[in-house]
């Protein structure tokens, strides 16, 4: 996926509010998070659900996003069928 200037900022501005690491889902595999951004999709190690913080994150009230687990069931867009 090809990355303008904006989607680029956007995605810088997810990393930095992101609170994945926190998340008892969360496996340290070299990551940075940001599961719900689109160009950055469901994590390639996080395989076990074990409760999520999605719902309180920053990047959920900021972005208006209605779903949770990211990191195992992919980006918004891609829970919404989009």
């Amino acid at each position: 996926m090809e990355m303008n200037e904006e989607m680029k900022q956007k995605m810088e501005m997810v990393l930095k509010m992101c609170t994945c690491k926190s998340c008892p889902s969360w496996v340290e595999c070299g990551e940075k998070g940001g599961y719900c951004f689109p160009a950055i999709g469901k994590s390639s190690c996080i395989t076990e659900e074990k409760g999520c913080i999605c719902g309180g994150c920053p990047v959920t009230a900021q972005m208006g996003l209605k779903h949770t687990y990211y990191c195992t069931k992919g980006s918004e867009k891609e829970q919404s069928g989009m």
